[in-house]
């Protein structure tokens, strides 16, 4: 009865308390009764040889007295009863002890029924600090192993670095596709190179790289009268820039991917670290009971959470900017033939401005 109010004021109804209090009960019930029903062996040779007592004496002997408490166990009761719900540990065993000793127990015991009821408080204890474990993230981040803590850590800037690139990447993604529309439409109402030149005159633009790279080998090839050669080596440079602008937009991409494919298993390794912590203090404490264990499993668990927040999103913002970056070098494209185009017109008017009238002899 002790160990139920206890109990019922540390407000934990763990199993193995229950079984330390069933314990409990039966230690403090087996010693009372047997000093309890010594006295009433004595009294029994003299009612046995007085048969005038008459009916009601085999009756009251036939019908045995209910044990549902004994006195001991009575006297525990309102003894615990009258400290309170607010009672300690130490008040319960001193009440206990005091009883035990007023009912004419023996001191092994009373050693054996504070045992009992120290081994039963300690299970609570145990219980008490398992279940006040703080199971946030942030509390279980604060409790985890070393190594579990570094994991956490290198996860947590893997998703920072991922946030940071979408961001970045998707404004500067953003800016270079308007940036390319209105420069497209500039190089499509231009009539000759020269002409696109003067409206693409922003220094740093795409079309201004493409329109100037074009007439510098319009330039070098000022003398050559192969029309064809000229258009293969302007088709030429104009690709080896829109691999360069397809090059450049791709940086940090790979950050991406790297982050995707490792993280799950960054934090796998995490929980395998954890886990394994946990098991080496189940054989340390010598106990299964899962409330004291399930802290540090939780703990490792949240490793592979964390490694997943990390890579899916790295995975999806990768999708994400390769589907982008596609259709940015489909734009790049489209400029760089439209300046292709102008190269070819501008050569189709050269013949006609140096070609030169010849005679013909006729014999």
């Amino acid at each position: 009865m002790n160990f139920n109010a206890y109990r019922a004021q540390s407000s934990l109804l763990q199993p193995r308390a229950l079984l330390a209090s069933g314990a409990l009960l039966l230690s403090l019930m087996l010693p009372a009764s047997s000093f309890a029903e010594e006295p009433a062996a004595a009294p029994a040779a003299p009612a046995a040889t007085a048969p005038a007592a008459g009916a009601p004496a085999p009756a009251t002997a036939a019908v045995p007295a209910p044990a549902a408490e004994t006195p001991a166990a009575t006297a525990l009761r309102e003894k615990i009863a009258s400290l309170g719900p607010d009672a300690t540990p130490e008040q319960i065993s001193t009440a206990t002890k005091e009883t035990l000793e007023a009912n004419g127990a023996s001191p092994e015991e009373v050693a054996q029924a504070l045992d009992t009821l120290a081994k039963a408080n300690e299970l609570i204890a145990d219980d008490q600090q398992a279940f006040a474990h703080d199971l946030s993230p942030w509390g279980m981040y604060q409790n985890a192993d070393a190594v579990v803590k570094g994991v956490m850590i290198g996860l947590a800037l893997a998703s920072v670095i991922t946030w940071t690139i979408w961001i970045a990447k998707g404004l500067e993604l953003l800016g270079a596709k308007r940036r390319l529309r209105r420069e497209l439409a500039l190089l499509k109402q231009a009539r000759s190179l020269k002409d696109a030149a003067d409206k693409a005159n922003a220094e740093g633009s795409l079309s201004h790289v493409l329109v100037h790279d074009a007439l510098e080998e319009m330039r070098l090839s000022a003398n050559t009268r192969e029309k064809e050669g000229i258009k293969e080596r302007v088709s030429f440079r104009l690709e080896r820039l829109v691999a360069a602008c397809g090059r450049e937009m791709s940086q940090g991409t790979g950050v991406l991917a790297t982050i995707g494919s490792t993280a799950p298993f960054v934090g796998l390794f995490g929980t395998v670290w954890g886990i394994m912590n946990s098991f080496i203090g189940i054989a340390k404490s010598q106990t299964t009971n899962l409330a004291v264990v399930a802290p540090g499993i939780a703990e490792a668990l949240l490793a592979t959470a964390m490694g997943l927040v990390a890579a899916i999103p790295a995975v999806v913002i990768y999708n994400v900017f390769a589907r982008s970056i596609t259709g940015y070098k489909a734009q790049v494209a489209d400029a760089s033939a439209q300046v292709l185009l102008l190269v070819s017109r501008d050569l189709d008017h050269l013949p006609a401005e140096r070609s030169q009238p010849h005679a013909v002899k006729v014999s």
